[in-house]
C-alpha cells in the first residue's frame, strides 16, 4: 500500500520489562516526535526462566496497552500505521502467541514477534542515529529483561552480532537471592558469562572493538547517576549521545553492589523501574569490559523504537514488509 508523504507512525516495543510508545509526524523531510513513553509492564516476571507469561503479566501488559490505544487515537495514528514487535519475553514463552492474540482481540494491536538476530539489527540502526560510531569497531550493548543485544560494528556496517537470552530478569530471578547481592553470586554469574558469552569473546578477538556503546535502559540510568553526581542535574533529555567515564562505572558498580535496594533508591539519578534489574546488569558490564579489555564508554538514548522508526519511514513510500 502506498503510503501518504504527511503520515503519522506509532511504535510499540514491547520489551521483557518495560513498554515503550513512540508517536511521530513525518512531513516531507521533517520528523516530529509527538509522543514518547516507557511504562514498566514487567511481563518476564516470574516466568521469563519457565517460558510462560503469567496471568498476573498478561494484566499489566493490557493495562499499559490501553493507555497506549489511547495516545495512539488522540494523535489520530491509523492502526496500520501501527507497528508493535514482541521481543525475548513473548518470542520465548510457550503462550507468547497466545499472549498476542489476547492483545490484539483486546486492544486491537497485532504484536509482530521478532527473532533475536532482527532485534540486534534494528537496534544498530536506532543506536547509529543517536551517535557517530566512526570508523573504528566499537561493540553496541542492548541489555533488556530477556535478553541482551551484542553488535561489533561502525558507522556504516555491521561485523558481527548476537542475541543472548541472559536479559535483567532473566539474572535477577536466577542469581540474586540476597539484598545486597553477595560475593558468590557474583562469582557465579561471571562464570555463567564465561561459559555463555563464549562466542562474544570470540569475536571480538576478531574484530577487536575499542569502545563499549551501551544502549537504553540500564546504560540511561548509569548516565543519570552520572549527572546527578558530577553536575547535580539530570541530562538534556534532547542529548542521545553521551560520553561515560569509565570511573563513573566502577563507582556506581560498588555501590549497586554493597547497597540493598532501598539505598540504592536513594542514589540520586536512580528510579524505581531499574533499582533491582540494575545490579545484574552492572556485574554483567564489568565482566564485559574486563573480558574484552575495554576503556572506553559511549552511551546512546536510542535503541531499538529508534531502529524500528527508521524502517518505518524507509519503508513508507513502499509499504510494509516482515519485519523478521
Amino acid at each position: 500500500m502506498q503510503k501518504p508523504i504527511n503520515s503519522r507512525y506509532a511504535i510499540i516495543d514491547l520489551g521483557s520489562n518495560t513498554f515503550h510508545l513512540l508517536i511521530i509526524e513525518k512531513q516531507s523531510d521533517t520528523i516530529r516526535t509527538l509522543v514518547k513513553e516507557q511504562i514498566p509492564a514487567k511481563i518476564a516476571m516470574a516466568g521469563i526462566n519457565q517460558g510462560i507469561i503469567t496471568e498476573e503479566a498478561i494484566e499489566r501488559a493490557l493495562k499499559v496497552l490501553h493507555f497506549f490505544r489511547q495516545q495512539i487515537d488522540e494523535q489520530r495514528v491509523p492502526l496500520e500505521n501501527s507497528i508493535a514487535l514482541g521481543t525475548s519475553a513473548i518470542r520465548n514463552a510457550k503462550n507468547g502467541t497466545e499472549f498476542c492474540k489476547t492483545i490484539e482481540k483486546e486492544m486491537g494491536i497485532v504484536i509482530e514477534i521478532i527473532s533475536g538476530d532482527r532485534e540486534a539489527e534494528l537496534i544498530y540502526e536506532g543506536v547509529r542515529r543517536a551517535l557517530n560510531l566512526g570508523t573504528v569497531p566499537s561493540l553496541i550493548m542492548d541489555i533488556g529483561g530477556g535478553s541482551v543485544e551484542f553488535i561489533i560494528c561502525h558507522a556504516t556496517r555491521i561485523f558481527w552480532k548476537q542475541s543472548f537470552e541472559i536479559g535483567g530478569q532473566r539474572l535477577l530471578e536466577k542469581f540474586l537471592h540476597t539484598d545486597p547481592i553477595s560475593s558468590s553470586a557474583i562469582q557465579r554469574m561471571n562464570n555463567y558469562f564465561q561459559e555463555q558469552l563464549l562466542p562474544l569473546v570470540n569475536a571480538a578477538h576478531q574484530y577487536a572493538p575499542q569502545t563499549l556503546v551501551g544502549s537504553s535502559g540500564s546504560f540511561d540510568t548509569l548516565v543519570d547517576m552520572d549527572y546527578m553526581h558530577r553536575l547535580d542535574h539530570l541530562p538534556d533529555p534532547e542529548k542521545t549521545d553521551f560520553n561515560y567515564p569509565l570511573e563513573e562505572f566502577y563507582r556506581a558498580y560498588e555501590l549497586f553492589t554493597s547497597l540493598n535496594h532501598d539505598e540504592r533508591m536513594t542514589i540520586p539519578g536512580m528510579i524505581e523501574l531499574r533499582v533491582d534489574m540494575i545490579v545484574p546488569a552492572a556485574v554483567l558490564i564489568a565482566h564485559v569490559l574486563k573480558s574484552l579489555n575495554i576503556r572506553q564508554i559511549r552511551c546512546s538514548t536510542f535503541a531499538l523504537k529508534e531502529g524500528i522508526m527508521a524502517w518505518v519511514l524507509k519503508e513508507a513510500s513502499t509499504g510494509y514488509t516482515e519485519l523478521n
